[in-house]
């Protein structure tokens, strides 16, 4: 069963690529479509995004493009301003108030601005972790966070720390934003045939989509609940549950705060989502087709909250809270923060007004993006869900 994409009209809607960005993408195409032949054809879509977003050195993430902010392809909420960092600061000084002590643990940090927001807001609250650990793969974004931290001055003194794989005994806190929505995916679809994987062929001239049978118990499973009809298409996260996972067996006792855009499973899984969740972003522009722009692009899915939930209890987690961001925010003092801190200017007023609307209203960061805290030797409630706590939801 092939799947195919309007790749013309996908192409008619983007900026065109720069000359290098061109180049950057036919190499990138070039890997992937002899990894394809060399497999005999086909490879899982898990694979295919993989490849265009971490193959190293002209993966998207692997290479050095910037992609954050105006600038970039994409604006995250460390990015619109500091009140984003410093609500959170306040739930991270309560957790390891709460612990005795510990350290934070960064996994995927991004430009290094929610870093730096993090210790200068911690710093005044009188409530600076033990150390500051990056767990970041990334060369060029290494290079770009450290830039951030020695230029806001927070390097040297808070002991900031990367890492290359998972520290042992962790105590602290494990902050994941916009991490796992960029974590490759396995999409199936419904066939007549039954429940099938996604596979990506080369036909030498643009990748296509077809459809394979390949055994996958825990898939079968979760969609048993649900009544898909035939040519539902869909994702499910077997490298987010085995990243819970990784967190609950390096965690002696802490907090992980998940932040990031997704559903409960019977929203995932609605019927009117019939074609999932999948979207690409370039230059501040989103589209469906992940087959043009190669490397170029970011390749993102929204998260299945109830499966993190679900795999965290298996991993003995405890779900200590869940909640839409604007709801965290407001319980973490955000109203407050924006009273004290406004600008004078006109000019700045505006542009604290935006920031504000960005991550609070429903159309924008407010109500699609979650935040999901899963815990061990720390029991809720947590500060930042006392407004707000949806764990019977998932």
């Amino acid at each position: 069963m092939a799947l195919p994409f309007d790749r013309k009209s996908e192409l008619q809607r983007l900026p065109p690529l720069s000359d290098e960005e061109q180049r950057h993408s036919e190499a990138l195409t070039h890997l992937i479509a002899d990894e394809i032949e060399r497999a005999g054809g086909i490879i899982e879509f898990s694979r295919y995004m993989e490849l265009a977003l971490y193959a190293p050195g002209l993966g998207y993430y692997a290479s050095g493009r910037w992609k954050f902010g105006e600038a970039g392809d994409f604006v995250t909420a460390p990015e619109l301003g500091n009140l984003f960092a410093r609500c959170v600061a306040r739930q991270a000084v309560e957790i390891l108030d709460r612990l005795g002590g510990g350290s934070i643990l960064e996994v995927g940090a991004g430009s290094g601005v929610l870093a730096a927001d993090l210790l200068i807001e911690m710093g005044r609250l009188g409530g600076l972790p033990d150390g500051y650990l990056i767990l970041e793969t990334s060369a060029s974004l290494q290079a770009r966070q450290r830039e951030v931290l020695s230029r806001q001055g927070v390097l040297e003194p808070h002991r900031v720390e990367w890492l290359q794989s998972w520290p042992e005994d962790f105590r602290g806190i494990v902050v994941a934003n916009e991490l796992l929505d960029a974590l490759p995916v396995q999409r199936f679809c419904v066939t007549a045939n039954g429940l099938q994987l996604v596979g990506v062929g080369w036909d030498g001239v643009k990748f296509f989509e077809t459809t394979f049978n390949a055994a996958d118990p825990d898939l079968d499973e979760r969609c048993a609940a649900f009544d898909l009809p035939l040519g539902y298409t869909s994702e499910w996260h077997p490298q987010a549950h085995a990243w819970v996972r990784s967190v609950a067996e390096m965690m002696a006792a802490g907090v992980v705060l998940v932040i990031d855009y997704g559903f409960p499973a019977h929203e995932f899984y609605h019927p009117d989502r019939s074609q999932g969740t999948l979207m690409c972003h370039f230059r501040h522009r989103a589209h469906t087709n992940p087959y043009v722009n190669v490397g170029v692009q970011d390749i993102t899915t929204h998260i299945d909250f109830s499966a993190i939930a679900s795999t965290g209890r298996q991993a003995d987690l405890e779900v200590l809270g869940y909640t839409q961001q604007a709801a965290f925010l407001l319980s973490l003092g955000l109203t407050q923060l924006a009273d004290e801190e406004a600008p004078e200017s006109t000019v700045e007023r505006v542009t604290y007004a935006q920031q504000i609307k960005r991550l609070m209203h429903p159309s924008e960061m407010g109500e699609l993006f979650k935040v999901i805290a899963l815990g061990k030797g720390i029991a809720p409630p947590l500060v930042g869900f006392q407004l707000s706590d949806h764990r019977g939801r998932l």
